[in-house]
């Protein structure tokens, strides 16, 4: 019945379009249209011939559609003795190829190992198979020579260089970590699935630039946690959440929650995560990195008596947050006080331990009834709470009880980088589009509620995002929609709901 009813909407509408039809020799009245029947009266027709003509159909529709809410898959965890690290799935090429990425946003550029990549590991202890991406087997790869424009604006702006032997836009990159990763840029199809609209999915793919490695350096070449690439979701121009957004693919502003407990796992999503709890902080403007403005941190209540100045953002300081790190560190001005105080919260309920120079505590009971609460304060009046598990790593037992000692690392060169110890349990927004990053507690394991803004900032939709358990698959369940654009969406897959 809803098929009849859609059906006859459809003449009213296009009647009313019309003015005179040719029938074949004779003029029809003004209004009234001649209509053939793709599928005859009384023949049989199979249900998956009607599915497929309707799927054909909205694939059509979704191709002028101009963006939607983008996820990603998310697997890892934030303990240093289990992964170290989270990370994602991104397809690449045509045919597509899975790779596996970490989730950084400390970095600008995508990079995946080349195939053509002598030193790089080839085994993985995260159980995971590596990839290795050969542009000459896709039919959509082209690369990035010296002479492109491309190229010209990554001289530019990023760590680039030329090969006159090979005319490829090359690049070098160095981690904070001390490793590193040489090779060149390729321009290929970036694959991925755009929510729509209500339980609307469409399988969706655009251009893009990323990096191709041919050689990597230090930890990039250990095997124990050895991936394909890394997935820079830095503000520049060149990263992947720059280049969607800026084509009006995916809004400007990107979001995750990184599952801490358990066997990790969480949420990654190219648009806005909303919930009514979230306080916002404002970025450093003209700075590489996502800098935030720490004023102070308070322990149990109580300030601890740092200079503000030890976190502003100058020269070689600063405060920056880094999901790519797995700890967190903090200027080495703030540590001795930041651990002073954590000490002398618990010194009737521990016993002190220094174990390889950390300073540590022996504990029998949870931790969460021992040690105090701790608040990072930060411009525009936000602050973030940390639990226990968010400051402290367990690093095993001694004579019987739980040795915790301090995840925060003494930072000699001045800057505090707030890694996933920290930024795990937690949603975190990264709004670029008015440069400011949100944040509040949340069980990661939970629905969240997405939100995507056009090109003009116009409200387009919300809806819940889920993940299932530890694996980070994504489901989508989208309820609520605004606009005549997905109305129009809606309107034209009712027309097949009663086939399903």
């Amino acid at each position: 019945m809803s098929g009849m009813k859609l059906l006859t909407v459809v003449l009213v509408v296009a009647a009313a379009a019309a003015s005179v039809v040719d029938a074949g020799a004779e003029k029809l009245p003004a209004g009234v249209l001649s209509l053939e029947r793709i599928f005859p009266v009384n023949g049989k027709v199979e249900l998956e011939e009607l599915r497929a003509r309707d799927k054909a159909r909205h694939a059509r529709m979704l191709q002028s559609f101009g963006g939607g809410i983008v996820d990603f898959p998310v697997v890892g965890s934030s303990d240093p003795y289990l992964v170290g690290l989270y990370f994602t799935k991104v397809r690449l090429g045509t045919p597509p190829k899975e790779y596996n990425v970490q989730i950084d946003t400390g970095s600008d550029i995508l990079w995946v190992t080349c195939s053509s990549c002598d030193d790089c590991p080839r085994t993985s202890g995260l159980g995971v198979e590596l990839n290795f991406y050969d542009a000459t087997v896709s039919s959509t790869a082209s690369p990035i020579s010296c002479a492109d424009q491309v190229c010209a604006s990554i001289v530019q702006t990023t760590s680039a260089e030329c090969s006159t032997e090979t005319n490829q836009c090359g690049y070098t990159f160095q981690y904070g970590d001390g490793s590193g990763t040489t090779g060149h840029y390729v321009a290929d199809l970036l694959y991925f699935d755009t929510v729509l609209g209500t339980s609307l999915i469409a399988n969706s793919s655009a251009p893009i630039v990323f990096g191709c490695s041919t050689s990597q350096s230090g930890d990039l070449t250990k095997t124990d946690r050895a991936i394909d690439g890394i997935f820079g979701f830095g503000q520049q121009g060149l990263s992947v959440i720059s280049q969607l957004s800026s084509r009006g693919i995916t809004p400007k502003v990107f979001s995750h929650c990184l599952k801490g407990e358990g066997n990790g796992g969480g949420i990654l999503v190219l648009g806005e995560i909303l919930d009514p709890r979230i306080v916002y902080s404002p970025l450093v403007p003209s700075q590489a990195h996502y800098n935030v403005y720490l004023q102070s941190i308070a322990v149990n209540g109580q300030l601890v008596p740092v200079d503000p100045s030890v976190f502003a953002t100058s020269g070689n300081r600063g405060t920056i947050v880094d999901s790519g790190t797995t700890l967190s560190y903090i200027a080495a001005e703030a540590y001795d006080p930041f651990v002073s105080a954590i000490a002398a919260a618990v010194s009737q309920s521990t016993r002190p331990i220094i174990s390889r120079t950390k300073p540590c505590f022996l504990v029998s009971s949870s931790i969460a009834e021992i040690f105090p609460p701790v608040s990072l304060n930060f411009d525009g009046g936000a602050s973030m709470a940390l639990r226990p598990a968010d400051y402290l790593v367990h690093m095993g037992f001694v004579e019987g009880a739980a040795m915790w000692c301090i995840g925060f690392e003494k930072q000699d060169q001045g800057v505090t980088i707030l890694g996933d110890l920290v930024l795990k349990d937690k949603i975190i927004v990264y709004d670029l589009a008015r440069q400011r990053i949100g944040w509040t507690d949340y069980d990661c394991s939970s629905s969240v509620n997405v939100s995507i803004t056009s090109g003009k900032g116009e409200f387009i939709n919300a809806g819940q995002l889920s993940v299932n358990g530890a694996s980070g698959c994504a489901m989508f369940s989208l309820q609520h929609t605004r606009t005549s654009a997905l109305l129009l969406l809606v309107v034209l897959m009712i027309g097949s709901s009663f086939l399903t």
